[in-house]
């Protein structure tokens, strides 16, 4: 671990951001441009969010499956609307096994032309649907500006792919995967706030009817897109033919949606909680929850390595993640600035004073606070503080969110300004005109994030832009 001191967030939050990734161990460069190599810490913090992520999409009732890497290219091709939004990025296989291929293979940017071309043979009946199902995969979208998680050439992912009766069947799902599964994992379990919301046409996936996204507001400002919910409409079943008998004997085609959250969450992560010593985690996706560190000199090493084991075994026990680090050739200061790097929610320190007084020294990674607990309180006490720290953590997001929300600028000038510096969400009525969109673009870099769906309907006046009448009070910001 380097010694020297981290840039700071104010000073400049990239270079901070880059040397927390690669110097708590999260993940690094690869040989190939674009691309990560994920480190087991960084992949400890992904796996936990996988875990809770696919507890609550099986929870909803949907199954996993799993469809392959490569998708010729005369599949891709029929969606022409997906094919064009996502041109730039798709990288292509021309040649294998030392010969030119007679098709060319597309490494997939996103599934949805492979799987509705199979769905052609799944679905023959309304009693066939709907189909629930989702997998978790990686996908190639070739960057031109990657940044670690954030944006890379390949990426690790859950992407849904769901086929209904009704339209308001779909529309349904998209927005029980929004909330029930997306919305719970990232403000309970990763403790960063979230805006729901619909795109703009501009900003929707292509090929869909309407695209809801979860909108989080990082340290610096600026917003990151943490997961969308895409409701498709019929458009993929009429290209790909996928037609069944209705309940009336008609033929019809079916309704689609498709979902997905990525690895850009761990980035998501790093920036909502950060501080200028390194990562901040939220106890119920730190891959250790507590870590011990034993101080000790030759006569008392057995006694305070005795009780640290001790103490380790009876928060296993009560299913605490817990971590002993009794390396001998580091110091215990080097281990604290580590661990607090790391992010580590609780430090439990075990010397000999402490064992004099019968009890340990816990220091809070989120405030810095530190207090002795008596042995026989330990379990009880840290299982109270990890769920303490899980809600502080939150609530600073929060009001982090709210302090760095402009309502209702006072003109458009103003607003602008707030973007172009990305110092937070602005909320602003809009004439729902591309022209004006693409207007604060070109002067600020910022973009509309959401057009929220508890804006009250009455709630409309001028578009801050043009001064017609608004039809929406979107929430916009520079964004990741």
């Amino acid at each position: 671990m380097s010694t020297t001191a981290l840039p700071t967030q104010s000073s400049d939050f990239p270079a901070w951001y880059g040397e927390v990734v690669r110097r708590a161990g999260l993940a690094e460069n690869s040989a190939v441009r674009g691309a990560m190599v994920i480190k087991p810490y960084g992949y400890a913090i992904w796996e936990a969010i996988q875990r809770e992520l696919d507890d609550r999409i099986k929870a909803t009732g949907h199954e996993n499956f799993y469809f392959p890497l490569f998708v010729p290219g005369s599949v891709l091709a029929r969606e022409g609307e997906l094919v064009e939004g996502f041109a730039p990025e798709v990288a292509v296989v021309t040649q294998a096994g030392g010969k030119k291929l007679e098709e060319p293979l597309a490494v997939r940017p996103t599934s949805e032309a492979l799987i509705w071309s199979t769905y052609a043979r799944w679905v023959e009946s309304y009693r066939d649907l709907p189909l629930l199902y989702n997998q978790w995969a990686n996908v190639v979208r070739w960057e031109l500006r990657p940044r670690l998680f954030l944006r890379t050439s390949e990426f690790l992912w859950q992407e849904g792919h769901t086929a209904h009766e009704t339209e308001a069947e779909a529309v349904a799902e998209t927005l029980t995967i929004l909330h029930d599964v997306y919305a719970d994992t990232i403000e309970n379990v990763l403790a960063i706030p979230v805006l729901r919301g619909r795109k703009s046409e501009s900003e929707r996936f292509p090929g869909a009817v309407d695209t809801y996204t979860l909108e989080a507001l990082m340290r610096d400002g600026k917003a990151l897109q943490a997961a969308t919910s895409h409701y498709l409409g019929q458009g993929f079943a009429r290209t790909f033919d996928v037609r069944y008998t209705g309940r009336d004997g008609s033929e019809r085609y079916p309704y689609a949606t498709s979902w997905g959250a990525s690895t850009r969450l761990v980035g998501g992560v790093v920036m909502a909680h950060g501080d200028d010593r390194g990562l901040r985690l939220p106890p119920r996706v730190a891959p250790q929850q507590v870590v011990i560190v034993p101080i000790f000199r030759d006569d008392d090493r057995a006694d305070v390595l005795q009780t640290a084991a001790g103490v380790a075994a009876e928060l296993r026990a009560a299913r605490v993640r817990v971590r002993v680090d009794d390396r001998g050739d580091y110091r215990p200061g080097f281990k604290f600035n580590e661990w607090e790097l790391k992010g580590a929610p609780v430090r439990i320190e075990i010397g000999s004073r402490d064992l004099a007084a019968g009890a340990v020294t816990v220091a809070r990674r989120d405030s810095g606070e530190k207090r002795q607990i008596a042995l026989p309180r330990v379990s009880a006490a840290v299982e109270e503080l990890l769920d303490d720290i899980q809600r502080s953590l939150y609530r600073e997001a929060l009001h982090e969110q709210k302090r760095r929300t402009l309502h209702a600028p006072r003109g458009y000038e103003e607003m602008v300004e707030y973007l172009r510096d990305a110092a937070g969400f602005v909320e602003a009525p809009w004439c729902g005109r591309r022209e004006c969109e693409i207007r604060v673009k070109e002067d600020s870099s910022g973009t509309i994030r959401c057009l929220p769906l508890d804006e009250e309907p009455t709630r409309r006046g001028t578009c801050v832009c043009c001064g017609r009448a608004a039809v929406a009070f979107p929430v916009w910001a520079q964004a990741y």
